[in-house]
């Protein structure tokens, strides 16, 4: 679906640029531009500094990469993370979340308003019900659902074959941090993987699995909301007016149960309970890159190396003129801004919500620069 042929994608040379190539035909001025902003975000990319706060204090190396090294080590399990071990365990004893959670929070020194403070219960459920074990069988069944996805997509949409195999691994890349087991309570890992999957799937005429896939991942954390207002969104401008009333019952329907959920949190909350600190902090260019970077296998790299690859990531989606680029372009661009404005140094882990496909950007990163240098210097 999506108009996509693959006669399309098996043209190559300067005559097929046009078909799949979003900057062949760009002015040489507006092409100048953008490469005199890509450059600039480049250099300051490189030297913004990647922090993040798990407990107050900033840090180069945050906790998120200790990983199952750690735990081998003997170090001590972060403290977000043992606090959600006790969650679960106290699901699996038989108690309810919602009898418990407010209490368990206060003890921890983690605040409980707003009620958004309280995380919703589906993954807690999901874990007691399958344990270790199930969970690692369905982080190792995701990975591959998602790969096998972007392989399909990448064939389907113009000048994807071409990438098929560089785009496919690059997606392996991304996505292998889901195998971590000393993260799977976290609920940005499984989103994320939810998310790029659900984005995999989806193809404008075809996107049922794709509503179903990202309902799930929205159960899990409300940070995928974004993700279902822009695929509803897209499918408005496309006058695609079944999939729009789709998206946009998934929306209400998450409404209607967010605001269940908060009815269930109120009753046990108290007036003398501290508010969260705010979240709108304006920490800018770091809270995009350091999110990505440090809730993604970007996190071994010099932050030198690391933060311009985001910003490469995704000019590649923008170079790449199809139904894919243009939703991966929209999405990024979109949760970039969203981190800029909102989430503080210790919130780094919201950038996992999006950062598996955004490697698949990196393959199209040679063709969008080749083709804005030529319209700069007015080539045909």
């Amino acid at each position: 679906m999506g108009g996509d042929s693959a006669g399309v994608d098996r043209l190559d040379g300067a005559a097929a640029a046009p078909a799949w190539n979003r900057f062949a035909h760009w002015g040489a001025w507006p092409a100048r531009t953008l490469l005199a902003v890509v450059a600039a975000l480049l250099v300051l990319a490189a030297f913004t500094p990647l922090t993040a706060s798990m407990d107050g204090a900033p840090s180069e190396v945050p906790a998120f990469v200790g990983g199952e090294g750690a735990a081998q080590a003997g170090i001590e399990r972060d403290d977000d993370l043992a606090f959600y071990d006790r969650v679960i365990e106290r699901i699996d004893r038989g108690e309810s979340y919602y009898d418990f959670i407010v209490e368990e929070q206060r003890a921890s020194d983690y605040p409980v308003r707003p009620g958004l403070a309280v995380r919703l219960p589906t993954l807690a459920y999901i874990h007691a019900w399958l344990g270790e074990p199930g969970m690692l069988v369905l982080a190792l069944l995701l990975m591959g659902a998602t790969v096998w996805a972007w392989w399909k997509r990448l064939g389907e949409e113009p000048g994807g074959r071409s990438m098929r195999r560089i785009g496919a691994a690059l997606m392996l890349m991304g996505a292998s941090l889901g195998l971590n087991r000393y993260y799977f309570v976290l609920h940005e890992l499984w989103a994320g993987m939810l998310v790029a999957l659900a984005f995999g799937l989806h193809r404008p005429g075809r996107w049922a699995w794709s509503l179903t896939i990202a309902a799930l991942a929205l159960a899990i954390r409300e940070h995928v909301l974004p993700f279902v207002l822009l695929l509803g969104a897209m499918a408005a401008w496309r006058r695609d007016w079944q999939e729009a009333a789709a998206w946009a019952s998934l929306v209400l329907v998450f409404v209607a149960a967010m605001a269940w959920h908060l009815s269930l949190v109120a009753p046990h909350v108290l007036p003398s309970d501290p508010e969260s600190p705010d979240w709108l902090v304006l920490r800018g260019l770091s809270g995009w890159l350091g999110n990505v970077v440090l809730s993604s296998n970007l996190r071994f790299l010099p932050h030198e190396m690391a933060g311009p690859l985001v910003v490469l990531m995704v000019l590649g989606w923008a170079g790449w003129k199809s139904s894919a680029g243009t939703t991966g372009t929209f999405l990024y661009l979109g949760y970039g801004l969203a981190f800029m404005i909102a989430g503080r140094a210790n919130n780094f882990y919201w950038g996992a919500v999006v950062a598996p496909a955004m490697f698949i950007g990196l393959a199209f990163v040679p063709m969008a620069l080749s083709s804005l240098v030529k319209s700069a210097r007015g080539d045909a």
